[in-house]
C-alpha cells in the first residue's frame, strides 16, 4: 500500500500549478519520491519538468476534513474560470484578463506535454477530468461574456454563457439564451478541440450546446 505523501511532500503538491500540474518546488528527492508513489511524472522531453499525475491532482485538490466551509475561489486564490452563474464572481478587468490569458496558455502547455504526439489541438487528460471548468476557460479565454450570478435582479449578465455538467460522460451542457452568441460558442469550443451539437430541452424548448473533448 503506497504511504500518504509527508507534510513536505504534500506542500510541493499544494504549490503545483493549479491548471498544468507542473510542479514548481521540492528537492529532487522529494520528486522522485512523488514519481515512485505515482502522484507525479517526470516528463521525458527538456526540461524535464515534473508533473502532477490524476492521483496527485485529487490529493492537491481534496479539502482537509476540518474544514467546514469551502472558500470561495475569489477567496483561495486559485484560479477558476467562469462557468456563468457564480454567487461571487471574480471582478473584471486587466488583471482578469491577464489571467485567463495565463491559464489558457498553460492549459495549451499541458496538452502539449501529455497528449501522446505533443498535440495542443485537442483536449488532454486534465481536461476529460475537469470538463466543466476546462469547456469553460476556453470560452472565458475566447472572450465570451459568462452569466452574472444565478437571480441577480440588479441587471447582472443573465445572458451570459453556463457551463454545467451533465449525466452523459465526457459531456457538458453549455448554455446561452441567445442564438447567435450560443453558435459563437459552439464555434470557439470546435476551435478548441471540442465536439458541439445543438439539443432542445424538452421542458423549456430553449437550445442549448452538448460538448465533449474530441479524441483525435
Amino acid at each position: 500500500m503506497v504511504r500518504p505523501p509527508t507534510a513536505a511532500q504534500r506542500r510541493v503538491i499544494e504549490g503545483a500549478d493549479p491548471v498544468t500540474g507542473r510542479l514548481r518546488g521540492g528537492t529532487e528527492a522529494q520528486l522522485a519520491a512523488l514519481v515512485r508513489q505515482g502522484l507525479a511524472f517526470r516528463h521525458p522531453r527538456p526540461p524535464h519538468d515534473h508533473f502532477l499525475t490524476p492521483a496527485g491532482h485529487r490529493i492537491r485538490e481534496a479539502v482537509p476534513e476540518e474544514v467546514v466551509e469551502e472558500p470561495s475561489a475569489a477567496d483561495s486564490g486559485v484560479f477558476a474560470a467562469r462557468i456563468g452563474g457564480e454567487a461571487e464572481p471574480p471582478e473584471d478587468g486587466p488583471a482578469r484578463v491577464r489571467e485567463v490569458h495565463s491559464a489558457w496558455q498553460g492549459l495549451l502547455e499541458l496538452r502539449r506535454m501529455t497528449n501522446p504526439d505533443g498535440a495542443t489541438d485537442r483536449p488532454c487528460g486534465w481536461e476529460r477530468a475537469h470538463l466543466v471548468q476546462a469547456a469553460a476557460l476556453a470560452l472565458e479565454a475566447a472572450g465570451h461574456r459568462p452569466a452574472g450570478p444565478d437571480g441577480d435582479s440588479g441587471g447582472g449578465d443573465s445572458d451570459g454563457y453556463r457551463v454545467r455538467a451533465t449525466p452523459q460522460p465526457e459531456a457538458v451542457a453549455v448554455r446561452q439564451p441567445d442564438a447567435e452568441a450560443l453558435a459563437a460558442c459552439a464555434r470557439t469550443l470546435e476551435k478548441a478541440g471540442w465536439q458541439t451539437g445543438e439539443h432542445t430541452d424538452p421542458r423549456t424548448r430553449a437550445r442549448y450546446l452538448l460538448a465533449s473533448p474530441r479524441r483525435t
